[in-house]
């Protein structure tokens, strides 16, 4: 069974987070999440990235906002594949630091990243990622996908419906 680790900077980053946590359960996959500061808990930082892999998580989903060093840190540590979400924070220019600062990683350290607060595509993501390998999380994310198909379908009958 996989499970991914998604981590953020401070609790403030939750209410965004939340929705790769949501994702996550609903495709049946196993989350644990915790907060994990770059810059106020460093060395709890290294020790998360540096056994993630053995403690059965397969991806690392990491959130932060402002300097966002959160994601490439893990990166640079971790064997696993990290996504990372860029938060749109109290101390934030608008966000563009974050997501240049989890965008612009050097070569030889990649983090996915996702749109500003795209936690929820964060989650779709790492369901991918684990379903390459599992097939029962794949007929999930098909499903999944299908039914997003069906939402448009059905919008584009209500719209000619009252046209």
């Amino acid at each position: 069974m996989s499970k991914v680790a998604v981590i953020m900077g401070s609790t403030s980053d939750l209410p965004v987070m939340q929705d790769a946590v949501d994702i996550l359960k609903e495709f049946g996959i196993t989350v644990e999440v915790d907060i994990v500061s770059a810059h106020r808990t460093p060395e709890k930082l290294f020790d998360f990235s540096k056994n993630a892999h053995k403690k059965g998580f397969s991806v690392i989903i990491a959130g932060a906002g402002g300097a966002a060093h959160l994601p490439g840190m893990v990166a640079s540590l971790s064997p696993l594949p990290v996504i990372g979400v860029p938060v749109k924070s109290s101390n934030s220019i608008d966000g563009w630091d974050s997501v240049l600062s989890i965008l612009q990683m050097p070569g030889g350290v990649p983090v996915a990243t996702v749109a500003l607060n795209g936690a929820k595509n964060a989650g779709i993501l790492a369901a991918q990622i684990i379903g390459s390998a599992d097939a029962h999380v794949l007929a999930k994310i098909e499903a999944y996908k299908e039914s997003l198909k069906e939402k448009v379908i059905q919008g584009a009958e209500e719209v000619r419906k009252k046209s």
